[in-house]
Parts: C-alpha cells; structure tokens; sequence
C-alpha cells in the first residue's frame, strides 16, 4: 500500500462511518488492519476518520478496537488526535478508555504517541490538566501512557531552550510517579524520563539529584537506570550521590 491508496481508503472508510454503515466501514478496512501495514500510512487513515462527526467516529473506533489488532490502535490512536481541537477532554478519556481495553503494552504506547504525546506539544497546560488524575489511576497502563506523552514531547521538542521550562514543569508533573512500583508503568515513566534526559540533561540532573541525593527517594533501580542513560558520567555520578 502506497500513500495515495492509504487516503484514499481513509476517505471511504470516513464516507461509510459518517453515513452510519458502521458495519461496512469495518469490513473495508479490516484486510489492512490484518495485514502488515506500516503504521504511517494506518496513521493517515486514522487522520481520514478523525474529523467527523464525534458519534458515529467514536462508535466505529469502539468496533476497530473490539478486534485488539496492533494497527487497529495506530488508527484509533490516530483519529483520537484529530479530535483534540474540537473535544480534548472526550478524545483524553476515550484515550484512557482505550488503554484499560487492550491491557498490553504496545496498545498504550502507540495510544500515548498519538493523543497525549501530541496534546502536551501543542497545548501544554491543557494537557498536563487532563493528564493529572492519570498519575495514580488504578490501571498500571494508564499510568504507563503518562511517561509515553512524556517520551514523546521531549522527543519532538529536542531541547530547544525556549522548552526549558516546560521541561521542568514536566519532571515536576512526574515527580509524584518518581517511586512507581509496577514494573509495566515504570518502563513507562522511566521512557520518559531517558528521554527527557537524552535532550535536557542538565535539568533532568538537577530534578534527579533533587530526587535521590537530597531527599533519599526510594525509586525502583529500573526507574533510575532508565532517568540517567543519556546522562555524561559526571551527571551520573552527581546522581548516584559520588560528588556534589
């Protein structure tokens, strides 16, 4: 499939939903969602669906996520994002919604790189607000999606300095989540935290020096070795409590 037949499917795919053949729609679209399709292009067709009407758009993704394939939640993820402008908080709790519903890892990444990733680049504050009670959600994929939006801003904003201080407004979101137990939503949380590492390093020193040396948080060493794996060996050394 080239680019030009992914839109062109979108486009049919988005006809069919708007017009209430729900049914019709999925059958269209399933042969790509069980074939190998590169996440790019199931993107576009995501993009396609995004700007419909909200009703009939969210009660096809309910169906395309009935069937758990892995580019069923890239097209999900991908039609969530194009609802941020028009209905932030409902495409926010159909994310969570989502997330509950796969259960499995690679769902809450691809779902956290497409709607609160996003969100957080293009409308920080608001995002950050929506995302607060996911902090300590009882779902440990939920949390997990927290430090993928995060992974995902820092991946998009690359350290530029006029970031800087959105970055330390992120790590000071994160920072109830610094001493996460599960395993699953740690590799989450410590994603982010690499990240932001790789292209704020000074900041992430100071934040995780704050963290461990001087108020002796007990965090799980997983969290830790992700936090400082970009980090040069002096910044590390900072951290691990060897120099001051």
């Amino acid at each position: 499939m080239q680019a030009r037949e992914a839109d062109e499917l979108g486009r049919r795919v988005a006809a069919l939903v708007q017009n209430g053949h729900v049914t019709k729609a999925l059958a269209l679209l399933s042969p790509t969602l069980g074939q190998r399709t590169p996440f790019r292009l199931l993107g576009r067709i995501g993009e396609a669906l995004g700007p419909g009407p909200l009703p009939q758009v969210n009660a096809f993704l309910d169906r395309v996520a009935d069937g758990r394939s892995e580019g069923g939640w890239v097209v999900i993820g991908s039609a969530l994002g194009q609802q941020l402008s028009r209905d932030a908080s409902g495409a926010f709790e159909h994310c969570r919604t989502f997330v509950i519903a796969a259960d499995v890892w690679y769902a809450t990444d691809i779902l956290g790189e497409r709607l609160p990733g996003p969100a957080l680049v293009t409308d920080f504050g608001r995002a950050l607000a929506l995302m607060s009670a996911w902090r300590d959600d009882a779902d440990r994929w939920v949390r997990r999606t927290v430090g993928v939006a995060a992974h995902f801003w820092a991946k998009r904003t690359r350290g530029a300095p006029e970031s800087s201080s959105k970055g330390r407004a992120l790590l000071a979101f994160l920072e109830p989540m610094f001493e996460e137990r599960d395993l699953d939503a740690v590799k989450g949380v410590g994603w982010g935290l690499k990240t932001l590492g790789r292209y704020y390093p000074e900041i992430v020193t100071d934040w995780l020096v704050e963290q461990v040396v001087q108020r002796r948080r007990r965090c799980r060493a997983l969290m830790l070795h992700k936090a400082v794996t970009y980090l040069p060996a002096e910044q590390q050394a900072r951290v691990h409590g060897n120099m001051t």
